[in-house]
């Protein structure tokens, strides 16, 4: 499962919604272009694990409308998604970025290990580049790129450690 997977059970997690509208609301609160061929098969999958209900809604004039709501396997399924990130997943920042954007759902030590994963990605990116570095000195706009995405790396790994202290004592969202 993916970082899409996760907001879209977020969404109904707030309210249930028609196929649309929880297309739009992700789009208009995450800039994440959900494509009908992303949504209604993920829907389905959910629909089918127990993790979502369907329901159809009538609409005067036009045809009924389905529409979702998260089913406590849902939630249980949502928490999993976004305590979990794999090593192969830390170094994403989409899929990274998607769980912290979540933290208030998830215990501090659940937080914590996220936050470990993506320090463990970024140590071993840095690692990574600051081999390619060596081999591009004498390539100036290589050198530039590589010597950037290092920058970037460093700051985000000091960002994670100020957050670790935030991670470990802000209390859990209310239902």
């Amino acid at each position: 499962m993916s970082s899409i997977d996760i907001i879209i059970l977020r969404h109904l997690r707030r309210q249930p919604a028609h196929g649309y509208e929880l297309r739009k609301r992700v789009e208009e609160t995450t800039g994440v272009v959900l494509h009908n061929n992303s949504l209604y098969p993920a829907l389905k999958r959910f629909e089918e694990a127990g993790a979502v209900v369907r329901r159809s809604e009538e609409q005067e004039g036009r045809p009924a409308r389905n529409v979702y709501s998260i089913t406590p396997v849902g939630l249980e399924l949502l928490h999993d998604l976004l305590a979990e990130l794999p090593p192969e997943a830390a170094g994403d920042e989409l899929e990274f970025l998607t769980r912290f954007g979540q933290f208030s759902l998830l215990e501090p030590a659940e937080r914590l290990a996220i936050l470990d994963a993506r320090d463990r990605a970024l140590e071993a990116s840095i690692h990574h580049l600051t081999a390619l570095l060596d081999r591009a000195r004498h390539d100036l706009w290589n050198r530039e790129v590589t010597t950037e995405l290092i920058r970037r790396s460093t700051a985000e790994r000091e960002w994670l450690a100020g957050m670790r202290h935030e991670a470990s004592t802000a209390p859990l969202a209310e239902n």
